[in-house]
């Protein structure tokens, strides 16, 4: 069964729980999770994402964000996950997804 649509809902808080690959700790490095946190936050501003708070784990993170524009989480989360993938399979010699 398909996903069901997503809806722009002005001035709404999310939570998002965003989980490693295979449920991996793939984030247990200080220098992992902080790059991440470095992801987010060029995200934040690139896109205008509002974030309230973040817990980052080893193996998941978890964001309060505000929706404010139509699209913003969904880039954002994009292109943290993209950003934060590319660096950690280089530095690993490793290859898919985070």
């Amino acid at each position: 069964m398909p996903r069901a649509h997503r809806h722009f809902l002005p001035g709404q808080l999310w939570h998002i729980t965003h989980r490693c690959h295979e449920k991996s700790f793939l984030l247990k490095f200080a220098r992992d999770r902080r790059r991440y946190l470095r992801w987010l936050f060029d995200a934040k501003k690139r896109f205008g994402l509002c974030v309230l708070n973040y817990v980052v784990t080893s193996n998941h993170i978890h964001l309060l964000v505000k929706d404010t524009v139509e699209g913003v989480i969904a880039s954002s989360i994009q292109l943290v996950a993209a950003r934060t993938a590319q660096e950690y399979n280089l530095r690993r010699v490793r290859y898919g997804a985070f």
